[in-house]
């Protein structure tokens, strides 16, 4: 991450608490029930944030929780809410892992990858301390979904725009990365992982989608039912934000890839 997305990383959160967090998303809600019957004894997050994932693994998954960030206000959440910390820069080029080889049975990357420069890096380090048939959960913003589509195709909008404040701000110079479900399907699978599922969370408990339901629960009943049916009938790459299962495999894929199933959640 570039470092003066540090301290507007610091700056919005600053002050919260996994109570008033502001921006949970559908991606947070579905762990750990996408383990389905994975038997994980170590999982890494690799950005926890404040924790808001972590924490509902530690608290309903029997497993040893590990989560890394460099957010000082990320790192004094996560520690308040009893979860085991360690810090180091993911986009440091020179830096090992501090872990031996294989390590982890499963590794959490959630609206990471789109934050770092050195992605090579990232990923060759991620693969070596993840054991063999273990599985990278994994997503980014997908900048060819529906959200972003149909905003540029319509009013010529770029993703984000450099004269908001607060978070749209904290995107414009944080985000690094643009990948597409595509690419991101490709980008991962050339370092020898292979995709399994891909999971398609419906509007149910995000921030946005809870304040909207207050406001009236018809239309977002309604807004649920056309999701669901959208996730259906269209494939994945039109998503917002799917989370993709990869296990870690030892067949050379050069970023070809099989069609995960789809699931939704």
């Amino acid at each position: 991450m570039r470092n003066d997305a540090i301290a507007l990383e610091d700056g919005r959160l600053d002050g919260l608490d996994l109570s008033s967090y502001p921006w949970v998303h559908e991606r947070h809600r579905i762990f750990p029930q996408i383990f389905e019957n994975g038997t994980y004894k170590k999982i890494l997050d690799v950005a926890a944030g404040v924790g808001v994932v972590p924490k509902r693994i530690q608290d309903s998954y029997p497993c040893d929780m590990l989560c890394n960030d460099i957010s000082p206000q990320s790192l004094k959440s996560l520690k308040a809410n009893n979860l085991k910390t360690v810090s180091f820069d993911l986009d440091d080029p020179e830096l090992t892992y501090p872990f031996p080889d294989e390590t982890f049975d499963a590794i959490l990357s959630l609206a990471t990858l789109e934050h770092i420069i050195n992605t090579k890096h990232h990923m060759t380090e991620v693969r070596r301390i993840l054991k063999t048939g273990g599985h990278l959960y994994i997503s980014t913003p997908n900048y060819s979904g529906l959200p972003f589509a149909i905003p540029f195709l319509l009013k010529g909008r770029s993703f984000h725009n450099p004269l908001k404040e607060g978070i749209n701000e904290y995107e414009f110079y944080a985000h690094v990365r643009y990948f597409t479900y595509k690419t991101l399907m490709e980008f991962v699978s050339s370092f020898g992982f292979s995709a399994e599922k891909v999971y398609l969370p419906l509007p149910k408990c995000s921030s946005r989608y809870l304040a909207f339901k207050r406001r009236s629960k018809s239309l977002a009943f309604l807004f649920r039912l056309v999701m669901h049916v959208c996730y259906k009938v269209l494939t994945p790459r039109w998503a917002f934000h799917p989370v993709i299962r990869f296990s870690k495999s030892d067949i050379p894929t050069n970023g070809k890839y099989r069609k995960p199933k789809k699931v939704i959640v």
